[in-house]
């Protein structure tokens, strides 16, 4: 099985017409595309993330913005939406997998959305043929083959503890042994994420998982370099895969 890339960057920073062209970019060699909805609580990012959803709503990012820019983007990668549960809400849960579907995305991660609760939003996924994709840490192990058995798509399996942010070291031990009790009851693709930013620790990641997640690496080049990012998130993107 080949092994797949990842990558995410938060829609709006530095503008939405920007977005549209570093998906694009992403698109040369990413197999999946996850775009963040800018939003004003973010629990699960890390300082560089939740910067960016700020510069975003700032910039005017809205949801049905957004669903408008997807529709303009022509790539042969998934598209994925990482979003919290009240923008799903406040825009209506209907009305937005609707426009889920009508965007070409492929599927949608709501870190904040407890897996009990799953089912108000599930049916609508399930009426629009959109995968909910599961995020699985490492603090789950007790819950971890009853969370990979509901999840489609693919799997997010957190590399560490804590939110999301560029990391000098992964330990993969756990991780190892997540990934294991997971493929014992489904087959559906683990991807893990959570601090990756180096070739050295996608390799590692590639070797017991089917993929790899890196988001904040490019989130900071795009705070670093604003409009002008393109040419360096493709200079980074070549050295990862």
């Amino acid at each position: 099985m080949n092994k797949k890339f990842v990558s995410f960057i938060t829609a709006g920073d530095p503008s939405l017409e920007k977005t549209k062209e570093f998906i694009e970019v992403l698109a040369e060699h990413s197999d999946i595309i996850e775009v963040g909805l800018p939003f004003s609580d973010p629990l699960a990012e890390g300082e560089v993330i939740e910067a960016a959803n700020m510069r975003a709503l700032a910039n005017g990012a809205t949801t049905a913005k957004l669903f408008d820019t997807l529709k303009s983007v022509d790539v042969a990668s998934k598209l994925v939406i990482l979003t919290y549960i009240n923008p799903v809400f406040v825009y209506g849960c209907d009305k937005f997998f609707a426009q889920c579907k009508d965007s070409g995305v492929y599927g949608i991660i709501i870190p904040d959305l407890p897996h009990e609760e799953r089912g108000e939003v599930a049916e609508y996924a399930a009426k629009y043929g959109i995968h909910l994709i599961p995020l699985i840490a490492p603090t789950s192990a007790e819950r971890v083959k009853m969370l990979a058995k509901d999840g489609s798509g693919f799997i997010y399996l957190v590399s560490s503890l804590g939110t999301t942010g560029v990391r000098d070291e992964i330990t993969t031990d756990l991780t190892a042994d997540i990934v294991a009790q997971i493929r014992e009851v489904t087959d559906t693709p683990v991807m893990i994420g959570f601090g990756i930013s180096t070739p050295e620790q996608a390799e590692t990641i590639r070797e017991i998982a089917d993929g790899v997640i890196v988001g904040s690496a490019f989130v900071k080049i795009i705070e670093e370099h604003g409009k002008h990012a393109a040419k360096h998130i493709r200079k980074f993107l070549k050295s990862m895969i």
